[in-house]
């Protein structure tokens, strides 16, 4: 993948004219920047600047300064060099921080360390790089040993930077490309993980000073060897090498993923924050921890976070040693034992826990806290808002609506449209699962259920996956590499890390099911297999179940069932602060009884596409599918209609049966509309069958089939043209969609049926079956006895033509209805199901923004759909005007329908309440 942020140089020297101060110092109780600035700032400099300079914070954040992200874009735009003034406002800054720390940055006597992390404006986390611990080396590790008392501690923190500065400045920034399991990290790591096993310790804690040591001399010599270059000694060249590398890693592979994941833009660029450090591991009276102001699993309003005693932050999000609670709401299984911060140091528990009041209360949002302890003294390193699942993200929005921290509108912004996917995730059938025994339990880090085979790489989940296999990926733990194939995986598990490891946290914003810390099992990566605490062994490709919300582990396939929302409470307030907000109506694209059903559980105002001839298929669809047939092959307009009529009772059953369940709810009928030859049997038993009941050997039935043959049957004889070809088909159809609405009538029941004409270029061909519907409707209408049924006559507009006559077809039909998904084949010419071969190669080279089949092209098919809307509104101003394409249940799409002035969009029933909430979105937005 080769997506790069790519200024172009006038645009870039534009941007660094634009202007000219590129760092913002913070710390001491002030601050040059705030927490609105996050598009200069980026998301974690702004943040830094608001918790250390705003009034009502001014909390103890180490001070510091942020790079800003138009030197991001000069970087890429200038071949990667910076602007001219950099280096001396970068040092005017240090020299602030040296003031305020009195320290100076490369004194041998007490040297100023430094943190260079990463900081684009919409949070991405450990998807850019960090280097910790910037400025020691084999002259001022020696001061450091005489300031602290401590030489292991300085030796560790030595070890620590020389580990990073290989990997993330030399290696990646460098442009190298290690061979799989090959990198500068990987290398370390083991020959970290070889020194603990031959002095018999497990945690990097257990060795010694001179363990420490050895290692550095041993780490700088591995980066010699293997990337032929050298560890640098100056501090200045350390710093500046470190900027860069934040800076590089916005184009990493692993950057780029998150970014097209989560659909943020690549020019935006990432800012840099340059902090002096603090450490949490300078012995037993120093921690570090991350925390959130409510429980990011499942929106509980308790102050919920872990920590490490003698460890520096990386520690905690790796997952390497399970971190302790920091009070008793944020313990679980593995942590239950283990010491609370509330209890280990009560004076500094209490003023964290009062931040972290005052930082909610301040932003009125769930805060993402990171703080270090450094022998007894307290500071705030980091907070942003926290990443949450969509169970989470309802019930904050819906607590903080009722404890008057926001308001309805901003309640009703907080949830993201897909989140809401989340709630409806499936979760094992409770029968079910009271028959299994887990295999293996670890820490709930992801709700639902998922059912998946088991792999053990990410590039095996990606593999799999673009196959169409559901996996499960087993890691021991996850690394911001393993981006994609957590993407692609329906759950992940991993045997280390607590609720706030890497793959905890991104699982939750995904929203994935995910259990982590699952020591019950041992990982055989090379081999493919883990291995259970009972001795059971699970291969690559086997399937397993998992119970995210409970974190257990259970082996084969179990049944998954849908979540009952009627007794999530949460949901049921935001869905009605969202009705009270949106303007635009939420349809369901529905062809039985039961999926009407399901859409109106799900808050679905009416039908807006039913599919006649999804009647044809699944269930009971055997003999009205044989009668179709048989009307298919007739040859005379007589044989044609004793088809028809038979077929006739099937047909009115089924509007009923819908018409019925939507109780006055507007359902939008389809006439038939794909090409005959789809419903033609293959198999020879079904044409002997066939030929039978025609009374016509076998020979003349295969010349009717082949008759019935097109070149391209997408642009063939389908829809209305069926309609103009055999008028008794429509005529058919349009007597039972009108008898059935007429029974129910009858009955005492509500029907309100509309006949959509589909792919139509027209008003001609609207008229000529306009004409059969009038006949019929007076036949009817005289037939059962009533004054009149209500209906509406309308059109599916599919073709650009229909779209640019929308005046003229205004003027026969009642209501529009874009077929998003005909519409943008023919506006592209792209067949939906052949695209495959070229669309991701498209996507890649950013030749589209996104799949136009996912959400509609606004510029394109888009304006199409505007010019329709205005054309037919031009004629008949109360035109009802909708979209029944699947775009109808992407948000985008459906904020685009707002402001073009649909009065619906309709979509599949799963897919309703994300529509209400993105229509309520796009109402909010317009004010």
């Amino acid at each position: 993948m080769t997506t790069m942020l790519k200024a172009k140089p006038a645009a870039a020297r534009a941007a660094a004219k634009k202007s000219e101060k590129y760092v913002y110092s913070f710390g001491g109780g002030k601050a040059d920047g705030n927490e609105s600035m996050k598009n200069l700032l980026g998301g974690k400099g702004a943040n830094l600047a608001e918790m250390a300079g705003h009034k009502d914070l001014k909390l103890p954040v180490p001070p510091g300064f942020t790079v800003t992200t138009e030197v991001c874009t000069y970087f890429y735009g200038h071949q990667k060099t910076y602007p001219k003034d950099l280096e001396k406002q970068i040092k005017s800054a240090l020299a602030e921080v040296e003031k305020l720390m009195g320290k100076k940055f490369g004194d041998v006597k007490d040297p100023l360390l430094m943190s260079v992390r990463s900081g684009a404006r919409r949070s991405m986390p450990g998807m850019m790089d960090t280097v910790l611990n910037i400025g020691l080396n084999d002259e001022t590790v020696k001061g450091l040993i005489e300031i602290s008392g401590d030489e292991r501690f300085a030796y560790d923190a030595y070890r620590r930077l020389v580990m990073m500065y290989a990997d993330v400045v030399i290696e990646k920034a460098g442009g190298m490309e290690p061979a799989k399991g090959k990198g500068i990290r990987k290398i370390m790591d083991e020959r970290l993980e070889e020194v603990k096993k031959a002095k018999g310790v497990h945690l990097d804690t257990e060795l010694s000073a001179d363990d420490l040591k050895k290692l550095v001399k041993e780490f700088k010599t591995l980066t010699k060897k293997h990337l032929k270059v050298e560890f640098p000694e100056n501090p200045w060249d350390q710093l500046m090498g470190g900027i860069g590398a934040v800076f590089a890693s916005w184009n990493g592979k692993r950057a780029i993923e998150y970014r097209r994941i989560e659909r943020i833009p690549d020019e935006w660029g990432t800012a840099v924050n340059v902090q002096a450090m603090v450490f949490g591991n300078m012995g037993e009276d120093s921690c570090t921890g991350v925390a959130f102001t409510r429980n990011p699993g499942n929106g509980d309003h308790h102050f919920y976070g872990e920590y490490l005693i003698n460890a520096q932050g990386e520690d905690v999000v790796a997952g390497i040693r399970t971190p302790a609670p920091i009070n008793e709401t944020s313990k679980n299984d593995h942590s239950k034992d283990l010491l609370t911060l509330e209890k280990f140091m009560p004076k500094q528990f209490k003023e964290l826990d009062e931040y972290q009041k005052r930082l909610e209360a301040h932003y009125k949002d769930m805060q993402d806290i990171e703080f270090t302890i450094e022998k007894g003294k307290l500071f705030m390193l980091q907070c942003r808002v926290g990443k949450r699942n969509g169970v989470a993200a309802v019930k904050m929005a819906t607590d903080m609506f009722r404890e008057k921290l926001i308001d309805a509108d901003t309640a009703v912004m907080r949830v993201a449209p897909n989140q809401l996917v989340e709630l409806l995730l499936p979760m094992i059938d409770p029968e079910e699962e009271k028959k299994y025994k887990p295999v293996a339990k670890g820490l709930p880090a992801g709700p639902g259920g998922a059912v998946g085979r088991v792999v053990f790489t990410s590039e095996d989940a990606v593999e799999w996956g673009l196959k169409g296999e559901k996996v499960i990926l087993v890691r021991e733990e996850t690394s911001p590499e393993d981006v994609d194939g957590m993407h692609k995986s329906q759950a992940i598990l991993t045997t280390k890390g607590g609720m706030t490891s890497h793959a905890a946290l991104v699982a939750r914003g995904w929203g994935k099911c995910c259990i982590v810390g699952c020591s019950d099992i041992e990982i055989h990566e090379k081999e493919k297999f883990f291995v259970t605490n009972s001795g059971q062994k699970i291969h690559e490709g086997e399937w397993l179940t998992m119970n995210g919300t409970k974190g257990v582990v259970y082996e084969g396939v179990l049944q998954l069932t849908n979540s009952d929302l009627n007794k999530n409470e949460s949901y049921k307030t935001l869905m009605k602060l969202v009705d009270k907000a949106k303007k635009l109506g939420v349809r369901t694209n529905a062809d039985t009884p039961k999926d009407a059903k399901q859409a109106t559980y799900f808050g679905a105002e009416g039908i807006g596409l039913f599919r006649t001839e999804h009647m044809f298929y699944g269930e009971g669809s055997e003999k009205p599918l044989f009668l179709l047939r048989k009307m298919i092959m007739s040859t005379t307009v007589k044989e044609r209609k004793e088809a028809l009529n038979e077929l006739f009772k099937f047909v009115k059953k089924d509007i009923k049966a819908t018409l019925e369940v939507m109780d006055g709810n507007p359902v939008t009928i389809r006439l038939l509309d794909p090409p005959l030859h789809e419903f033609v049997p293959h198999d020879k038993e079904k044409l002997q069958e066939l030929a039978k009941e025609l009374g016509v050997r076998m020979s003349v039935l295969n010349r009717r089939i082949l008759a019935l043959h097109e070149n391209n049957p997408m642009l063939g004889h389908r829809g209305v043209r069926l309609g103009v070809s055999y008028p008794e088909i429509t005529e058919m159809q349009v007597r039972a969609i009108l008898e059935a609405a007429g029974e129910l009538q009858k009955e005492g029941k509500k029907a309100y049926p509309e006949i959509m004409i589909p792919v139509v270029m027209g008003r001609h061909e609207l008229t000529h079956q306009k004409d059969i519907v009038d006949r019929v409707y007076g036949e009817v209408i005289e037939k059962l006895g009533v004054k009149n049924i209500p209906y509406l006559y309308g059109t599916m507009i599919e073709t650009p033509r229909a779209a640019l006559k929308g005046d003229s077809m205004a003027q026969v039909a009642d209501f529009f209805s874009f077929g998003t998904n005909d519409l943008t084949q023919m506006s592209f010419g792209f067949s939906r199901d052949d695209i495959g071969g070229f669309l991701p190669k498209y996507l890649d080279l950013k030749l589209l923004p996104e799949d136009p089949f996912v959400s509609i092209d606004q510029t394109g098919v888009g304006e199409l759909v505007r010019i329709g809307v205005e054309k037919g509104r031009s004629v008949k101003p109360k035109l009802k005007v909708g979209i029944c394409g699947e775009h109808g249940g992407d948000p985008e799409s459906v904020k685009f329908c707002h402001k073009l002035g649909l009065n619906y969009v309709s979509c599949s029933p799963f897919r309703v309440p994300i529509a209400r909430l993105a229509a309520a979105q796009a109402a909010i937005e317009e004010k």
